[in-house]
């Protein structure tokens, strides 16, 4: 065999063993999934005449609460931040507007409002989003929220109200739907607590 024909041999088995392992192979395409955070009160009712104003301050985001991505914890109790499943807002901001909405369809209140609308509230409601996440081990999702209930500038009520939502399994989309289901489980026992003051 002349040294040319050598070269070239080598040269097809080089690129043959190359292509064999993958070295130059693209990585699959995997899309990208945005969610809004929504939580709709099942019926919207009419607030009666001269309902009080309701203000609910921005929610603060607990630790670890300020990435978008969709959280769950593994078995190993590790939490999982998904890269490929992204919330469209941050959650403390997403469960703030979630909560003043089912609020506003509760029909308790003439107006629910944000801190700088300019009405003099008959309460005010702020707090800390502490929890958002899917925990497939104990099949659940929860929504957990610290808060403060003031009329005036007195405190009427401190409360921390828990949602929870079954969840079968650790894929992004049961951990989206059932963490939604359980933000609006959360907005329930919010409703309820505010009703009670």
């Amino acid at each position: 065999m002349t040294p040319g024909s050598r070269r070239a041999l080598l040269g097809v088995a080089a690129a043959s063993a190359l292509g064999g392992c993958g070295v130059l192979a693209r990585p699959a395409y995997v899309e990208r999934s945005v969610w809004p955070i929504r939580a709709r009160r099942p019926v919207r009712l009419a607030a009666p005449p001269g309902a009080p104003v309701l203000a609910v301050r921005d929610l603060s985001a607990g630790p670890g609460l300020d990435a978008t991505g969709v959280e769950w914890l593994r078995p190993d109790g590790s939490l999982h931040v998904d890269f490929y499943n992204q919330w469209a807002v941050p959650p403390a901001e997403g469960v703030t507007d979630a909560l003043r909405r089912w609020l506003a369809a509760s029909g308790r209140f003439g107006a629910v409002v944000g801190p700088d609308s300019g009405l003099a509230p008959t309460l005010t409601l702020e707090g800390e989003l502490t929890a958002f996440l899917g925990e497939p081990a104990r099949g659940q999702a929860e929504v957990r929220l610290a808060l403060v209930l003031r009329r005036g500038g007195r405190l009427v009520t401190q409360r921390v109200i828990t949602g929870r939502a079954r969840l079968a399994d650790a894929v992004p989309e049961a951990v989206v739907h059932a963490t939604l289901t359980a933000l609006a489980d959360a907005c329930a026992g919010v409703e309820r607590l505010v009703a009670a003051a």
